[in-house]
């Protein structure tokens, strides 16, 4: 007996089906990897070993070939939104062996690198047609609308089956409406906003929260896998920007009321490590006080480098979700005014690591 074993072209793994037919012991496999390559491997044994080596002494061959473990099945990718954020996630995608175009900007991070590694640059929008998938990195939803739907954007040009990946932070709503527009233009569209900070971006090990359906979700999996740790199916195309925008509250929310508490704290003369210490150690332990920890004890604002500015505009974002779904947002709405506030004595380029001492200056008491 022999075993005949033929996989389909879809996808990095092909999906595996085996069949006896009568023979001598030999196993056939069938692998179309671009060019139909067929490779012959003598097992001498009964079990099916399609999927993972019946022994020792198996001679399958392992899947993809060695040293194209990078290569193959890759789509070529666009990228509009190379800053912060983006940067990271297209030197992972460069880095990875995916075909990678970026969209040339002033707001770009120095990008020698990603040329380096192969990664072309191109001034124009349409000139990202030819990519099978395009991840958007932008600052917010005005952002996104422009790039998409301006005279000579992205949907004027995307060929037929193109799949927009949002990866900014943005309203639902026009998430819901972009997705309609991208339907209609031939394409698919699928939110997957982050969540960490530029490091896990360097590192390749963002959270991405993912709005799709289920088949879009799981044909674009291995793409987001090459720049997230964690990915989270939120649902339906705008379940993950509403999922951000959660979360941003939950984080934006208690690094706010963490920051104010110390202010507070150093103005009726708590020691920083004291406090840091009794939070640590009590209620107020959590991610939030990790990220603003160093700034407290040491001045360091690695932590959690988002400006100001940027944290009240997720708040606004937070703000307009709960009022269209009828949501309480009483907190909100107090978080929101706060970092309004910083943002309107001059402080809306800070980093919200330092909210503490931009507290602490907005509110020292003025002498005429």
């Amino acid at each position: 007996m022999a075993w005949l074993v033929d996989g389909s072209s879809t996808g990095r793994v092909p999906p595996w089906g085996c069949v006896q037919v009568p023979s001598t012991k030999i196993r056939l496999v069938s692998m179309r990897v671009r060019s139909s390559m067929v490779m012959l491997r003598s097992c001498g044994r009964w079990k099916n070993c399609a999927r993972s080596p019946c022994g020792p002494d198996c001679q399958r061959p392992s899947w993809p070939p060695a040293g194209q473990e990078e290569t193959i099945g890759k789509m070529t990718v666009g990228m509009v939104g190379v800053g912060l954020m983006g940067h990271g996630i297209a030197r992972n995608l460069a880095a990875k062996g995916w075909p990678l175009l970026f969209l040339d900007h002033p707001g770009n991070q120095p990008v020698t690198d990603l040329l380096a590694i192969g990664a072309r640059r191109v001034d124009r929008l349409a000139a990202l047609a030819e990519c099978q998938a395009i991840i958007l990195c932008l600052s917010g939803t005005p952002q996104v609308e422009e790039v998409l739907l301006a005279e000579a954007g992205l949907l004027a040009a995307i060929r037929p089956g193109t799949v927009i990946v949002d990866c900014s932070t943005a309203i639902p709503a026009s998430t819901l409406r972009l997705a309609g527009l991208t339907r209609d233009a031939g394409g698919a569209f699928m939110d997957a906003a982050m969540t960490r900070t530029p490091k896990e971006a360097e590192e390749g090990r963002l959270n991405l929260l993912v709005g799709a359906d289920g088949d879009l979700f799981n044909r674009m999996r291995q793409l987001l896998g090459a720049f997230a740790e964690n990915i989270f199916h939120a649902g339906d195309v705008g379940a993950g920007h509403t999922l951000k925008l959660l979360h941003n509250f939950v984080s934006i929310g208690c690094a706010t009321l963490i920051s104010e508490a110390a202010a507070c704290a150093r103005q009726a003369g708590i020691r920083d490590a004291t406090f840091v210490d009794v939070l640590a150690k009590g209620g107020g332990h959590g991610a939030a006080l990790d990220r603003i920890a160093p700034f407290l004890l040491a001045g360091d604002t690695s932590g959690m480098r988002f400006s100001v500015a940027n944290a009240a505009k997720d708040l606004s974002y937070y703000l307009q979700l709960s009022q269209d779904v009828g949501a309480a947002h009483h907190a909100a709405g107090g978080v929101g005014a706060a970092l309004d506030g910083l943002s309107k004595v001059g402080f809306a380029d800070s980093y919200l690591s330092e909210a503490a001492a931009l507290f602490a200056v907005q509110d020292k008491p003025r002498h005429d």
